[in-house]
């Protein structure tokens, strides 16, 4: 048994979401994971607004590992 509790991290790889895009980011909770994302899309894509849309597909695409 171990002591060590492994706490559930949030991923995201934006090619799931920007085709051919290689970034991905993780972080301990969804909040954080959300502003690397934000700051990854107006950086490498341009994104200055963050439509529904495009927050629902980012929302989607979030993995807990």
């Amino acid at each position: 048994m171990s002591d060590h509790a492994h706490t559930p991290a949030k991923h995201m790889a934006c090619g799931r979401v920007v085709p051919d895009c290689t970034f991905t980011a993780s972080a301990p909770s969804e909040e954080e994971l959300l502003k690397k994302i934000v700051a990854h899309a107006a950086e490498a894509h341009g994104v200055t607004e963050i439509t529904p849309d495009l927050a629902a597909k980012v929302k989607a695409a979030i993995e807990t590992r």
